[in-house]
């Protein structure tokens, strides 16, 4: 089983940095809010970053462009986190849910009540 978080921002270092600077000026208005919750302005949360490093959960993290490529028949809104078992898709927390959550200790809480 794998976890596949799907941020709503494309890759690329022009984009980091228009993402970042959002961050800074407008956050009540940024759009991913799974970034909002695993990052700060310019690095990984700490306690997610602790979290990640430290479960021994597989997870891969992708800007919505690159899971694009790799997935290009799969349609998602963005954010997302998925479940990948056996070639197997499923969401296990959905946009919906993942704008409800305002700390990272509740998006650590959701995903190990989702696994």
């Amino acid at each position: 089983m794998k976890l596949l978080f799907i941020y709503n921002a494309n890759s690329g270092s022009l984009n980091a940095l228009l993402d970042a600077s959002h961050k800074l000026i407008s956050p009540s208005t940024y759009i991913c809010s799974l970034c909002a919750l695993t990052h700060d302005v310019f690095s990984e949360n700490i306690i997610w970053k602790n979290f990640r490093t430290e479960s021994h959960l597989d997870m891969e993290f992708y800007h919505k462009d690159e899971f694009e490529k790799l997935f290009p028949s799969i349609n998602l809104i963005y954010p997302t986190v998925l479940k990948l078992e056996e070639s197997q898709v499923t969401t296990i927390l959905s946009p919906d849910v993942l704008n409800e959550l305002s700390t990272v200790e509740e998006l650590i809480d959701r995903i190990k009540q989702s696994i």
